[in-house]
């Protein structure tokens, strides 16, 4: 029995385990910084996305993975603002202002990058991006 259930929770907790790896590394690499956010909802009510305006003409839709949560409605007194540490082309992680444990967030439509240019190094080196030009999905 001890066997099928760590069979069972082992790939999990592999996730896991490099999951927390590439938190840890991208705030190391990246500073906190706060900025407005949406909380778009999907049809099914899932509160999945988070979609922040870093310049006036880019706003990225960014996926919260693995489990969606809803950080809009944990103890928030700032719904409408978020902390953001990472690369808005590839991701990275975020918190709601007033405390959260950081959640990691990709890009929610997948999209290739062009390989090389400013902050494309420090993305691949803390695992953002793929040396292809691809942001990683988990």
């Amino acid at each position: 029995m001890i066997t099928i259930a760590a069979a069972t929770f082992l790939p999990w907790v592999i996730i896991a385990y490099f999951r927390r790896h590439r938190v840890r590394a991208v705030l190391q690499a990246y500073p906190w910084q706060e900025w407005p956010c949406r909380h778009p909802r999907y049809v099914t009510g899932s509160p999945a996305t988070i979609a922040i305006p870093f310049r006036e003409d880019f706003t990225a839709t960014l996926r919260i993975l693995p489990f969606p949560i809803a950080l809009a409605q944990l103890e928030n007194d700032h719904p409408d603002r978020i902390w953001f540490a990472g690369d808005p082309r590839f991701g990275g992680v975020v918190s709601p202002v007033g405390g959260h444990y950081p959640v990691r967030v990709v890009p929610h439509t997948p999209r290739r990058e062009e390989c090389g240019g400013e902050g494309f190094d420090l993305a691949r080196r803390v695992g953002l991006v793929r040396a292809s030009g691809k942001a990683t999905r988990t």
